[in-house]
């Protein structure tokens, strides 16, 4: 249970997964050959830099999301639990949505200990860097960003947080990327059919569970906040943005409030994301910062992301997993586990019972029409219940024996694409590769009659094999 960002960090250096700098480094280049240095580490631990030139008393935190190692911590499981495990760990705390919101008067929440409203500058006022080479610019890259859906800004429900990476492009303009498939970009629609600027509030190093549901796919009419606090398992703490009807974390450590322009759109990028490529250039809006408040010595976390595995796969692995697993669990009850921790689900690998012949097929349709799925699952690998999707033995073995080329390999063209996916083309338009590696059911056949081998008994040979580590040891 952890109530902000500094919980969090303070957990993983007690759990020895956490490295403090405590030397000067310049910010660039270093910063980012930390990020990715740390990701490379075993059991990846998060990074606090505490001097960086040119920003006394400033730190940034790196990695915190980065390994398995503090995932399973941040959802109070052993850092050396099995990803599969902390998969159906978070199946049992998705269930207790929805959790409970706490608001916490202006006056007296972290968040608004320093206040700022002239003279913003942002490359100057945060410890910013450039997190790939070819950037186009400084990047936020790990935000939780708020925003209010115009037509509906009673309904705390589809008050939005998402993450979505910022351009800085002046002292207080940032240009932020909204596809069309964004909860922001129906926001930012609907505020741009009033020609009215939109609040906006982006957050800087909230408490882990909030970050991770903030790049949760989950229903527009569903509440990262309340999510989060379900998660979590204490109470969301939320206290009211100064400028604007918003809904900020009361213990964030940076929040800069704004306005996004109507009907101004700005070349954004190119940006290192996610698949491991460099984005390009596109046209994107952009907001105007009129206000930054921030808690007394604060930590400015951002995300390097760069070619996987990064921290970015760590954050968004399980959280992709669970909701396709929920959305399609409701009407295909034979599902066991989804796996689609590879780029945001660019790979996924569903393990399913084959309830009749060709039901797994079915299956793959209908990951490929989830709201998640429709643009980012192109590779869908259909498995056994006897399968563990999280075994990349297990799944490899599957496809070694039981795919029938000529059967179970289908490509369904012209559908819609991931525009940051490079096999995207045009951006945003793609196929669907399917390969259903799951044993045949009738009515369908299998040409010859095979069986599987059996796993022996292999208990007594584990406590034999205890006994004389134990007794070599001993010696």
């Amino acid at each position: 249970m952890y109530r902000d960002l500094r919980d969090f960090l303070a957990k993983l250096e007690q759990e020895g997964q956490l490295v403090r700098i405590k030397d000067e480094i310049l910010p660039e280049p270093t910063i980012r050959e930390i990020g990715r240095a740390a990701v490379d580490l075993p059991n990846g631990p998060a990074v606090i830099i505490e001097n960086i030139k040119g920003h006394p008393g400033k730190k940034v935190a790196l990695n915190v999301h980065g390994s398995w190692a503090n995932i399973a911590l941040m959802i109070g499981m052993d850092k050396d639990t099995s990803v599969k495990d902390q998969f159906f760990k978070f199946l049992e705390l998705w269930d207790k949505y929805p959790g409970e919101v706490k608001f916490i008067d202006k006056d007296k929440a972290p968040c608004h200990e320093v206040v700022i409203k002239d003279n913003i500058n942002l490359v100057e006022m945060l410890p910013m860097f450039r997190i790939n080479k070819w950037d186009a610019g400084m990047f936020f890259s790990k935000a939780s960003v708020v925003t209010r859906d115009p037509d509906d800004a009673g309904n705390f429900d589809t008050q939005n947080v998402g993450t979505y990476r910022m351009q800085v492009m002046g002292k207080d303009l940032v240009g932020i990327q909204a596809l069309g498939f964004h909860d922001i970009a129906r926001h930012i629609t609907h505020a741009e059919e009033q020609n009215k600027p939109l609040p906006i509030a982006v957050c800087l190093g909230v408490d882990p569970v909030l970050t991770f549901m903030a790049s949760t796919p989950i229903n527009y009419d569903q509440s990262e906040y309340k999510f989060a606090a379900a998660i979590n398992g204490i109470p969301m703490e939320l206290t009211k943005a100064l400028t604007c009807d918003l809904d900020v974390p009361a213990h964030a450590e940076y929040v800069l409030e704004g306005e996004i322009l109507p009907r101004v759109r700005v070349p954004e990028g190119p940006f290192g994301e996610f698949p491991g490529s460099y984005s390009g250039t596109r046209l994107q809006s952009q907001f105007r910062v009129k206000c930054i408040t921030h808690r007394k010595n604060p930590i400015f976390e951002n995300l390097f992301m760069g070619r996987p595995w990064t921290e970015i796969d760590y954050l968004m692995g399980l959280n992709t997993c669970v909701p396709l697993y929920k959305q399609m669990k409701e009407t295909m009850p034979e599902i066991v586990a989804v796996n689609a921790m590879y780029q945001h689900g660019l790979t996924a690998i569903v393990s399913t019972g084959n309830r009749f012949g060709g039901y797994a097929k079915s299956v793959a349709f209908r990951m490929a029409s989830t709201p998640h799925g429709i643009s980012y699952c192109k590779n869908i690998i259909l498995v056994g219940p006897d399968v563990d999707p999280f075994n990349l033995e297990q799944v490899m073995w599957s496809l070694s024996s039981r795919v029938r080329p000529a059967k179970d390999v289908i490509v369904v063209p012209n559908t819609p694409g991931m525009p940051l996916d490079p096999t995207s083309e045009p951006a945003g338009m793609g196929a669907k590769f399917i390969i259903d590696a799951t044993e045949p059911t009738a009515p369908d056949v299998v040409l010859r009659d095979t069986r599987l081998i059996d796993n022996p008994d292999s208990k007594g040979f584990e406590r034999l094999i205890a006994d004389l580590q134990k007794a070599a040891s001993n010696k």
